[in-house]
C-alpha cells in the first residue's frame, strides 16, 4: 500500500481494544451491536465510568468512512450536514466523523452545536441530501450516536443500517479525493426565524420549557418567547452531567418537575424537550402529565378541524382512542398503527402522505402544511400553542378532560442485552400466540386480538392491551399497557405481561412501573 494513495483503505473496525492501551489508541473500536435498526447508539464513556467503551474516536472516523461509502453506493451527492448536542465528548466526536467523511470525498457542512431538527432543517435550507447527526438523545451521559439520513425528510431505516453495518466491521471502505470541510456558522438563527415566521400565538399564555439541562436549553425558551408567550424556563442552563434527570419528557422523573413547576408559577402548561429537542411532552395547568400519546389525539382533533378527513399515523406503543374516539370517526379521520421508532413513522407518513404521525415517545412528525415531515419539538410544541389558541375558552386539562377516559401507563422499559432482547421478544410473541390458540385467558379475560407489526400487541374483549417490544437504541425491552375499562384492569394486564417476561431469565429490573 502506498502512503499516498488517497484510496487507502482504513484499518478495520474490531471490537476488543482495551482502554489506556496503545490498541485503543491505534485500533478502530466499533461494537457491532452499536448499530441500531434505525440510528447508531453506543455507550462512548466519560472520566470515572467503569464501564467498557463500545466505541472510539477512531471507530467514529471509520463510521463516517463508512457512511461516506454507502452514500456513493446509493448513487448520493457526497455531501452531508452534520451537528452535534451537548455533551462534554460530542464535539470531538463530530470532528471524528467529519474527518471519516471527507476521506470518502464528502464536502461536510457543520452546523455546530444543534438540535437533531435543526440539522433535519439545514438538509432542506442549504438543499444538503444527506445528514449526520451527533447525538445520543435522551440516552445517559456517556453514550452518544448518530441519526443519519440520505432521502430528506427521512433517516435510515434496518437496510441502510444493515449495509453501513456491513461496511464498516468489514472494512470495506471506498477513500476519495475531494473531501471538504465547511462551517456554517449562525445557522441556529436561521432555524429559528423559519419557526416563528408567520406564527403568532394570540393568547396569553405562561409557558414552562422544560430542557433537562439538554441541547434544547440553548434554543427552545427563546424560539417560544418569541411566539408571543410567557416563557418560564426550567432546568434550561446547558449541563452535560444532567444533575437533575435525563432529559427525556417521556421519563416519569421529568414530567413530575414539570408539574412541580406548573403549580409554583401558575403556569398554562409545561412543555418538555429531550436531550436533542425532537420530542416534546405536556403537562397541563393542573400538574397532569399528559403522555404524548393523549396529546397525540388532542392534536389530532384540533388539525382534524383545519385540514379535512386528514390521516394520522401512530406507533403500536398509542392508546387505542385513535381508532375508538368518536370526535375522530366524526372528523372523518383514518389512523394506520406502525411500526414504533422515529425512521418507521417517518418514512410511513411520507409514504401514506398523512398530515401527522405521533408516536407515544413524543417524537411528532408533520407533514406539509404544518411541518416538513421529520420530528421536531419545537414544531410539536407550537402545534400545541396553536391549539390551546383555536380554543380560547379552554384549559390544556379540560381539552384532555374531554377525550374518553382510558387508564394508560408510562413507556416502562426492564433491562435487557442487546445480545439477546431480540430473541427474548420472539420468545414472547410465541408465548402469546400459543395462548391465543389454546384459547387461555389472559389476565382472567380472553385474548380477542395479537398484533406483531412491531413485537407484539395483546388485546381482550373488554379493550385491555398490553405491548411488549424491543427498545431500539438501548439494551432494554419496552413494555406498555392500557385499560378503557378500570384502572384495576391496568394492573391486572401489567402483572400478566411481566409474569410472562419473567419466563425469561435474560429480563432484569424495570427503569419505572405504574
Amino acid at each position: 500500500m502506498s502512503f499516498d494513495d488517497p484510496t487507502a483503505s482504513f484499518k478495520r473496525p474490531a471490537a476488543d481494544p482495551v482502554p489506556n492501551t496503545a490498541a485503543f489508541e491505534t485500533t478502530p473500536l466499533v461494537k457491532p451491536t452499536g448499530f441500531r435498526e434505525y440510528d447508531a447508539r453506543w455507550w462512548f464513556g466519560h472520566p470515572g465510568s467503569p464501564k467498557t467503551p463500545e466505541l472510539n474516536l477512531m471507530g467514529v472516523q471509520a463510521l463516517g468512512l463508512g457512511l461516506g461509502t454507502l452514500l456513493h453506493e446509493l448513487g448520493k451527492p457526497l455531501e452531508v450536514v452534520t451537528g452535534h448536542d451537548f455533551r462534554g465528548y460530542s464535539m470531538g466526536i463530530k470532528i471524528a466523523l467529519a474527518q471519516g467523511l471527507m476521506a470518502a470525498g464528502c464536502k461536510v457542512h457543520d452546523i455546530g452545536l444543534a438540535l437533531s431538527p435543526m440539522a433535519y432543517f439545514a438538509q432542506f435550507a442549504l438543499d444538503v441530501p444527506a445528514v449526520a447527526m451527533v447525538t445520543a438523545s435522551h440516552n445517559d451521559n456517556g453514550w452518544t450516536g448518530v441519526k443519519m439520513g440520505c432521502d430528506r425528510p427521512v433517516t435510515f431505516g434496518p437496510e441502510e443500517m444493515g449495509r453501513l453495518k456491513e461496511i464498516v466491521l468489514s472494512g470495506a471502505f471506498r477513500s476519495a479525493p475531494g473531501g471538504a470541510y465547511r462551517y456554517v456558522d449562525g445557522f441556529a438563527d436561521v432555524y429559528a426565524d423559519d419557526l416563528v415566521a408567520d406564527r403568532r400565538i394570540n393568547r396569553k399564555l405562561r409557558v414552562i420549557a422544560a430542557c433537562g439541562n439538554g441541547t434544547a436549553g440553548a434554543f427552545a425558551p427563546a424560539v417560544l418567547e418569541r411566539l408571543g408567550v410567557e416563557v418560564i424556563p426550567l432546568d434550561a442552563e446547558l449541563d452535560w452531567t444532567f444533575p437533575r434527570y435525563n432529559p427525556n419528557p417521556e421519563d416519569m422523573e421529568m414530567l413530575h418537575a414539570m408539574a412541580h413547576a406548573v403549580k409554583e408559577h401558575g403556569a398554562d402548561l409545561a412543555l418538555g424537550f429531550d436531550g436533542d429537542g425532537d420530542r416534546c411532552g405536556v403537562v397541563d395547568e393542573k400538574g397532569n402529565e399528559i403522555f404524548a400519546d393523549k396529546i397525540g389525539v388532542m392534536l389530532a382533533r384540533d388539525l382534524a378541524t383545519v385540514h379535512p378527513k386528514p390521516t394520522f399515523v401512530v406507533d403500536v406503543k398509542s392508546t387505542g382512542l385513535y381508532h375508538s374516539d368518536p370526535v375522530l370517526r366524526d372528523l372523518g379521520v383514518t389512523t394506520d398503527y406502525w411500526k414504533t421508532g422515529h425512521s418507521y413513522i417517518k418514512r410511513r407518513v411520507r409514504d401514506l402522505q398523512a398530515l401527522a404521525g405521533f408516536e407515544k415517545s413524543g417524537h411528532f412528525f408533520f407533514n406539509a402544511p404544518v411541518g416538513r415531515g421529520y420530528d421536531d419539538g419545537l414544531v410539536t410544541a407550537i402545534a400545541v400553542l396553536q391549539m390551546l389558541d383555536r380554543n380560547p375558552g379552554k384549559s390544556m386539562s379540560e381539552l384532555y378532560d374531554a377525550l374518553p377516559k382510558t387508564w394508560g401507563s408510562p413507556t416502562m422499559s426492564p433491562h435487557c442485552a442487546d445480545e439477546v432482547k431480540y430473541d427474548v421478544v420472539d420468545r414472547v410473541v410465541a408465548r402469546f400466540r400459543a395462548m391465543a390458540a389454546a384459547g387461555e385467558t389472559i389476565a382472567g379475560h380472553a385474548i380477542t386480538d395479537i398484533v406483531t407489526v412491531n413485537g407484539v400487541r395483546v388485546t381482550t374483549a373488554d379493550g385491555t392491551w398490553g405491548l411488549v417490544r424491543a427498545s431500539s437504541n438501548k439494551p432494554e425491552l419496552v413494555v406498555v399497557v392500557e385499560s378503557p375499562a378500570s384502572e384495576a384492569r391496568l394492573h391486572e394486564m401489567f402483572h400478566a405481561v411481566d409474569g410472562v417476561l419473567r419466563e425469561n431469565p435474560e429480563v432484569g429490573a424495570y427503569n419505572q412501573t405504574i
